[in-house]
């Protein structure tokens, strides 16, 4: 929960944020994109850091604290009143970077750490309490930014919401510290990684799914999420510059989709139990396809915070499903390999997505036919990747 708060308080407004300081839609759009792939590429040498440290625990403890640091010069940035995009960049990829290696050390760590038999139930509960925090600190961030603009000091609200945000990720690490590590992480083959060149562990990973189902997921994956990242990274750019929402209305219709996530979760894990992962994933991704044409015929916030719950319900479902496949669809002993494989996967074809979606809506002149242009190229994109789904789940 300390976690969510800071992604509701610093995270999920970084493209707001370069708004703040002047800059144009597009570039918001590669804030909120470009980091991602820096970070994918860091996190493949994850399992060479778990060796040398001997620990997962360990070095998701580097990686938190990293993480917390990097909300130190953005908070001197709003504070001065003025960065460069590149610093931007950089901040953020440092960020990403810290967030994503530890991501195959903790998945790693969560196997051990939660029984099979716990683990919907676990993740399902954990996910609505981390929706409940994220939609705290977005709401409580909203509220600060209104109060900021009206006093003609948005960047000092700023600083405070990244403050708060980095004091978040120091209390997260804290209790991560505190839990245990049942066991070493030799169990999923980290400590050969010292001695496994990374280009090696990489193409070795790629043959080992090859023809898999495991492969054919993380393929669909990598498809969709290019289709949905068409789109996502332009939506803040889209309510406040084009539709000239206020800060208020914008965490209004954003935080609609936290608290939606939060308050269905329990019912998702339940629906979960019974058809499993699987079936889960392909109802969610069904229902993602269309959403993106739904912020098209109305500017009433009524109307998109329907929307929005309409969304919270498809993504808090494609997200367990997609936490649950790794531990339920991947065998242990590729589980680390094949998580590093789809975070640069999914790194690259965010990138590529949102890159799709800024040169279309930079070609188009920034109006907003151009934005209707790109959320209907993203949801014909979605639609094809379904009959990668439909494979993989043809595939034994």
């Amino acid at each position: 929960m300390a976690f969510s708060v800071m992604v509701g308080c610093g995270e999920t407004y970084f493209s707001a944020f370069a708004l703040a300081l002047g800059l144009g839609p597009v570039a918001a759009g590669m804030v909120a994109a470009v980091p991602v792939l820096f970070g994918a590429l860091l996190q493949l040498a994850s399992p060479l850091a778990v060796a040398r440290i001997g620990s997962n625990r360990r070095w998701v403890m580097v990686c938190t604290l990293v993480q917390a640091c990097c909300f130190i010069p953005m908070v001197w940035w709003a504070i001065r009143g003025d960065a460069q995009l590149w610093e931007l960049l950089a901040a953020a990829s440092i960020y990403w970077s810290a967030g994503m290696a530890s991501v195959p050390a903790w998945t790693a760590w969560m196997a051990s750490l939660v029984p099979d038999q716990l683990r919907t139930p676990y993740f399902a509960n954990r996910n609505r309490l981390s929706q409940f925090a994220v939609f705290l600190g977005f709401v409580l961030s909203g509220l600060v930014l209104q109060w900021g603009e009206a006093r003609d000091s948005l960047l000092i609200a700023f600083a405070a919401m990244f403050v708060v945000a980095g004091v978040a990720r120091l209390v997260s690490t804290a209790c991560l510290w505190s839990c245990r590590e049942p066991r070493q992480p030799e169990v999923d083959g980290t400590a050969a990684a010292e001695a496994t060149p990374l280009a090696q562990r990489v193409t070795g990973a790629l043959r080992g799914m090859a023809g898999r189902r495991s492969g054919r997921l993380v393929a669909f994956l990598c498809c969709f999420v290019f289709g949905t990242q068409m789109a996502a990274p332009y939506f803040t750019p889209y309510m406040l510059r084009e539709l000239g929402f206020s800060y208020h209305a914008f965490m209004l219709v954003f935080g609609t989709a936290f608290l939606s996530k939060a308050l269905l979760l329990p019912a998702i894990g339940r629906l979960a139990s019974r058809v499993g992962p699987l079936r889960l994933i392909w109802m969610a991704s069904l229902a993602i396809v269309p959403l993106a044409l739904l912020w098209l015929p109305s500017r009433n916030v009524a109307y998109l915070c329907g929307v929005q719950v309409v969304a919270g319900a498809c993504w808090a479902a494609y997200e367990l499903a997609v936490m649950l496949i790794f531990f339920r669809e991947v065998h242990a002993e590729e589980r680390t390999g094949v998580v590093s494989v789809y975070n640069l996967g999914v790194a690259v074809a965010t990138v590529a997505g949102a890159a799709t979606g800024g040169l279309i809506l930079r070609s188009l002149g920034e109006t907003w036919q151009a934005y209707a242009t790109v959320f209907a190229v993203s949801c014909l994109a979605r639609l094809a990747a379904i009959p990668v789904l439909r494979r993989a789940m043809a595939t034994s």
